[in-house]
């Protein structure tokens, strides 16, 4: 700014224009015709002239029959991959209007279609309440962008054609047959390589695109089509295929999905309309197929009017506050003050979902139409979804019970990262320290080794002694271990016996766990039989339920189960595991009046080292029982954890009462 005034700062002085190029004239500015537009900048129209581009162009055809099919003109499209670079697609739709257009009369309207950009049935909505393609843009482009295209059109019992060539035509449209019993349109083309260079088709690309295409239109049957000659060694892409999916996105959900394990089955599915327009013209329709996924990846995959959104947009963001809405009044509806803390991510993040809307007028960003940025579309998506979640949930009360705990736990799990973030980490690359009162096994290969967590260091010295050295790795723990139920993150931290126990597994915890560095195959809860021992593998129980939950998904906690008697009469000894297993084994392993010798185990670091192999260690021996969450139990355990041994001890008081009269019949 200084510059234009002078230095006292005063009156501003006049600003200098650039001097004009004498090379730069009227001669210079170009107008552009027709379809050169096109051909000059394709990257304008279809995102550049990769493989991406060279595929968009089959989208924009096959997106065309689909509007036929949306509209319910249509009901069968073939596509047929002809050559590595030539690509058919026809419709049994009403076929491109063949009469002269009024305002171009020499020229027919379909002549109009494939050479104007902007020219086609679905500005005014009266040929299409909903429609894909590029609004006028998608027929002329491929066109322009192709070294041959063929038009052929079956209306009104007769078949018509047109050929092109790098958007011209090379003749007019042309009667070439009758067809009595045949209607819709036929396009074959082939991309022009000056555009794109060698590139070809790819049949497992196009496949997919059929696939993706049918699913979201269940009343669509698309026939494929390869020829001989052109799938590859190794390509599944089958040769021949009808495509249809009855029940639409959850039948392609389905099929994506396979053995993948899931929290519920079937998929949770469902359409509904969207409220009418102004004019009372219909409002459209939404379709969703969900999966609530026990493990794996997520994802969302959304369309709009049978376009794909990869980068997603107002739809997806009507999706998501209708989902974290539910499930937070489906909370409240359970008191569960847990489940406000329940947030979009944590529910996505465990959700395979297709959502697909159809839509008047939508507004894309991008000429590809990559995100939807139609407004309305939000509140339009919430407002129908809202009700059917909580038609469902109130329908299907225990599976929402279990879907809600598990969505708790992913937000417990965020929040305790969030924490972990203002710790101080180690350095990721520090060797490994294993804790000094770990007694290792000495073979290498995790999964043929088990850890046994024993009750103090009496137990673990009896343990240290009747293990196999080569498989049996022994950590004595320190009397009870932290509740981590009611313990602060930073209480967890700070306790030394669960840090020695994570640094001795080596997996991580929390955010950080990675099972597939868990040093053992097994982890073995090995405490007396008796109350406190009960206490003490509860506590572990916990802490690996709400720490380490891979390790109870994967199999791999078990609890011992020692004996509590030792039954000798001569020769011959029994072990029982409780009071009443000591009364059946003298009745049904002994002779009547035997004098038989009882022994009571006060713990395991009594009991002699040759009982305890043979009895609690001896893998050909022994009984475990494995530790397993039912995914279909998921809500009845984390609310029983919550109550037992959670912050409020009004639930466990409760407990009590509600169980003293059972607690009677029990052996003591």
């Amino acid at each position: 700014m200084n510059d234009l005034f002078n230095s006292d700062g005063g009156t501003p002085r006049k600003s200098r224009k650039p001097p004009v190029p004498s090379d730069y004239g009227a001669e210079h500015i170009e107008v552009l015709e027709g379809l050169e537009p096109v051909r000059r900048r394709p990257g304008m129209y279809i995102g550049g002239t990769d493989e991406t581009a060279y595929h968009h162009l089959a989208s924009e055809i096959l997106d065309n029959a689909m509007d036929e099919a949306v509209a319910g003109h249509a009901s069968t499209i073939d596509v047929s991959l002809e050559a590595p670079s030539l690509l058919m697609i026809r419709d049994n739709g009403r076929g491109i209007p063949v009469d002269a257009h009024p305002k171009f009369k020499d020229r027919s309207a379909l002549e109009v279609i494939f050479t104007t950009l902007h020219a086609g049935g679905k500005f005014s909505g009266k040929a299409y309440d909903t429609s894909g393609g590029l609004h006028g843009v998608g027929s002329s482009v491929v066109n322009a962008l192709s070294e041959k295209l063929e038009v052929e059109v079956a209306r009104d019992r007769i078949v018509w054609r047109q050929d092109y060539a790098r958007g011209l035509p090379l003749n007019k449209l042309t009667q070439v047959g009758n067809a009595p019993n045949r209607r819709g349109t036929t396009i074959r083309f082939a991309p022009d390589p000056q555009i794109f260079g060698n590139l070809s088709f790819s049949p497992a690309r196009l496949y997919r695109l059929c696939c993706s295409k049918a699913a979201l239109f269940r009343g669509v049957t698309i026939r494929w089509n390869v020829a001989t000659g052109l799938l590859k060694a190794g390509d599944e892409t089958p040769q021949e295929a009808v495509i249809h999916f009855p029940n639409g996105l959850a039948d392609s959900l389905a099929a994506e999905l396979g053995s993948e394990p899931a929290l519920l089955a079937p998929i949770w599915a469902g359409e509904a309309e969207l409220p009418a327009a102004a004019d009372g013209r219909p409002g459209g329709r939404l379709e969703w197929a969900v999966a609530f996924l026990e493990s794996g990846t997520s994802s969302m995959t959304s369309y709009c009017n049978t376009i794909p959104t990869p980068q997603g947009g107002t739809h997806e963001t009507g999706f998501r506050a209708a989902l974290v809405k539910g499930f937070r009044a489906w909370g409240e509806q359970r008191n569960n003050k847990r489940a406000a803390a329940i947030t979009a991510e944590d529910i996505l993040g465990a959700l395979s979902v297709k959502l697909s809307v159809f839509i008047r007028d939508p507004h894309f960003q991008g000429q590809t139409k990559e995100k939807l940025t139609t407004q309305e579309a939000s509140r339009l998506v919430e407002g129908a979804l809202r009700d059917r979640i909580d038609h469902w949930l109130g329908g299907n009360p225990s599976q929402a019970d279990n879907v809600l705990a598990f969505m708790i736990e992913r937000a417990e799990e965020r929040l305790r990262r969030r924490e972990a973030k203002d710790t101080p980490r180690k350095s990721a690359t520090r060797r490994l320290r294993l804790p000094g009162k770990l007694t290792d096994c000495t073979r290498e290969n995790a999964a043929e080794t088990e850890i046994f967590l024993v009750e103090g260091e009496s137990a673990g010295g009896s343990a240290k002694q009747a293990r196999n050295r080569e498989t049996q790795a022994v950590l004595p723990l320190k009397g009870k271990i932290l509740n981590v139920a009611s313990a602060s993150a930073d209480k967890l931290r700070a306790n030394q016996e669960l840090r020695d126990l994570v640094e001795a597994l080596g997996c991580g915890v929390g955010s950080s766990l990675d099972i597939a560095r868990l040093r053992y195959g097994r982890v073995i809860i090995m405490t007396d039989a008796d109350v406190d021992g009960a206490h003490i593998a509860s506590l572990l129980m916990t802490f690996f339920y709400r720490e380490m939950p891979e390790l109870i998904r994967g199999g791999h906690l078990y609890l011992a189960r020692p004996p509590l008697y030792r039954l000798t009469h001569g020769a011959k000894t029994i072990y029982a595991m409780d009071d009443r297993d000591r009364e059946r084994s003298i009745k049904r392993d002994f002779k009547a009046n035997a004098k038989v010798e009882v022994s009571r185990f006060k713990g395991l670091g009594e009991m002699p080292v040759s009982d305890l192999k043979q009895t609690t260690m001896d893998p050909q021996r022994r009984t475990l029982l494995k530790v397993v969450a039912r995914p279909e139990d998921r809500a009845e355990t984390s609310d029983r954890v919550e109550s037992l041994m959670g912050r409020r001890p009004e639930l466990r008081f409760r407990f009590i009462q509600e169980h003293a009269r059972s607690a009677e019949l029990l052996d003591v």
